[in-house]
């Protein structure tokens, strides 16, 4: 086999892992973190504004983890009012584990069950309402 043989043979073994690539990397499933980020972005104000909100309360929102559930304790401030609030356990790995609920409560705590299946590294996004002002605390959690 002379050089240009080799040649040819060594552009299509090129052209062939450059095609075996885009096949590949086109079937991997990639999850969005939102579906409608460009209109939560227009929104992200309100987001702020309640962060700030959130930093001028007396303590910071605790979470702690035990058997398999988890318990939210609000800052002192929220007790003895109606608190709604939305919590989402964002999985950075995997959409199908991610938890979103609602709830309301008095008592300024919140419980909620874990399944195996929720395992690993979560954002935790809390936003709560309290006497007509919005709140929101985020942190990052490892769900063991």
């Amino acid at each position: 086999m002379n050089w240009g043989y080799r040649i040819i043979v060594v552009y299509i073994i090129f052209i062939t892992g450059m095609v075996y690539m885009v096949v590949r990397a086109s079937a991997e499933k990639t999850d969005l973190v939102r579906s409608d980020y460009y209109e939560e972005e227009l929104k992200y104000q309100e987001t702020i504004d309640a962060t700030e909100n959130a930093n001028a309360l007396t303590a910071r929102l605790k979470c702690v983890v035990k058997n398999d559930t988890m318990y939210i304790s609000f800052p002192a401030e929220m007790k003895n009012i109606v608190v709604s609030s939305k919590l989402w356990l964002y999985c950075i790995a995997d959409e199908n584990k991610d938890i979103k609920t609602t709830a309301e409560t008095t008592t300024g705590e919140m419980i909620l069950p874990l399944a195996a299946v929720n395992k690993g590294m979560h954002d935790m996004k809390v936003n709560w309402t309290a006497d007509g002002k919005q709140y929101y605390f985020e942190e990052k959690i490892f769900l063991q």
